[in-house]
């Protein structure tokens, strides 16, 4: 049955979506801070590590496709754990697989299981997000990827950790689990069931699978697609790659390549964390062409800096350029409440062909040019995507059929 929440539940519900954004940060940090000492074990080269990464991305790709009908199904909160979980059990997987086995295939398909609960879940979380944005009326989706990202340098803070004081890929990662797993059975009451959820009692009116396919010709969140798939290569890029990048590239120590890591995510966290004051005070368009000018800088020192230094400078302004764009994106998809999980899962579905099928495709022509080379791509769709941020300006009023928030969701159970 809906009913209106207080103030105290939205905000519990709010602490509890920092909490889960932090949680997949978290796991995909832990196993990318591992990459060094996975692909040394598999005597992998870096085409290779390519073709395994593709697991995560196909894992990913499905989750995400499926994900809108489970959550007009199922609602959000329940996609979403479902999810944690999944990307949970794949993360074990991947522990035993790389190293105990040291088994390319088994590791393949441990990354796509990873991938797949990561996938359903993104949508969710977001999802969840655009709801809480409304509910509480302030730009909030900014700061929730903040958490993500908070949770990916707890993660790679972890993992460089790990890897100095020798401890096993198996143990790390196992313990990144527990830590998942315990956090989510902790918060997953605060958040309200019934998210999105279409049913005969919605507010929101239901759409038909025809209608949730239907929005993919919209003009508008086709080009939301775009701009959150250059800022999502941005990052992914960043994610998979930039360890063994500055490894390979610079010459410097798997921890350095760690550190270098670290200091990607530390930029883009903070930079996350004031970008709803940023995004409320200058709009959408701003902060995206911004983002872009900021990306670029950083990707042209990296490429062209000779010196790891200068690299990690540009490192910096890598982060702050990759921090805003994909929230701010999804923020953009989610205007609409008829039909915002189809729209929030499209948008998402179009990013994560470059944020997952991207890296992997990185590698590939990295093994020609080098990995610094390879980034020149990057450079170009993060320029793209800064060419076409007026795409997200937000809707007039008119246009949307929107609806008290508060009223909009089941109940806490």
């Amino acid at each position: 049955m809906n009913h209106a929440l207080t103030n105290r539940q939205i905000w519990l519900w709010r602490l509890a979506i920092y909490f889960i954004f932090a949680l997949p940060g978290f796991t995909i940090s832990s196993w990318v801070s591992r990459t060094p000492a996975i692909r040394d074990a598999l005597e992998a080269t870096t085409s290779q590590m390519g073709w395994i990464i593709l697991g995560m991305s196909i894992g990913a790709i499905v989750g995400l496709t499926s994900a809108s009908h489970l959550i007009a199904h199922k609602g959000g909160r329940f996609v979403m754990i479902t999810g944690l979980f999944i990307n949970a059990v794949g993360l074990l997987v991947v522990g035993i697989a790389s190293t105990v086995l040291a088994n390319s295939i088994m590791l393949f398909a441990g990354l796509a299981v990873f991938g797949f609960g990561h996938g359903i879940c993104d949508v969710a979380m977001n999802v969840e997000g655009t709801a809480v944005e409304k509910a509480a009326k302030k730009s909030l989706l900014t700061g929730f990827h903040a958490a993500f990202s908070l949770g990916t340098l707890l993660g790679s803070l972890g993992g460089t950790g790990a890897v100095k004081i020798g401890m096993s890929v198996p143990i790390h990662l196992t313990l990144a689990v527990a830590i998942v797993l315990l956090t989510t059975l902790f918060v997953y009451r605060l958040v309200p069931a019934g998210t999105a959820k279409e049913s005969a009692h919605s507010k929101v009116p239901s759409m038909s699978t025809r209608e949730r396919l239907a929005i993919w010709k919209e003009r508008r969140t086709l080009l939301i697609g775009i701009i959150v798939l250059g800022m999502a290569f941005t990052e992914g890029s960043a994610n998979d790659w930039l360890p063994l990048l500055m490894v390979d590239g610079y010459n410097v120590t798997p921890a350095m390549g760690s550190f270098a890591f670290v200091v990607f995510v530390t930029a883009m966290t903070l930079c996350r964390i004031v970008g709803g004051k940023l995004l409320d005070r200058f709009g959408r368009v701003v902060i995206l062409r911004a983002s872009a000018i900021s990306a670029i800088t950083g990707l042209l020192l990296v490429i062209f800096g000779h010196n790891h230094v200068i690299a990690i400078v540009g490192i910096v302004f890598w982060g702050f350029g990759a921090a805003c764009g994909f929230p701010v994106g999804l923020s953009a998809a989610g205007d609409d409440p008829r039909g915002v999980a189809a729209r929030v899962g499209a948008v998402s579905t179009v990013g994560y062909i470059a944020f997952l099928v991207g890296p992997p495709l990185l590698g590939l022509i990295g093994e020609s040019v080098g990995l610094l080379r390879a980034l020149i791509v990057v450079l170009i769709t993060v320029a793209v995507a800064g060419l076409l941020s007026q795409a997200a300006k937000p809707l007039g009023a008119q246009t949307r059929k929107a609806n008290d928030p508060k009223t909009n969701f089941e109940s806490f159970s």
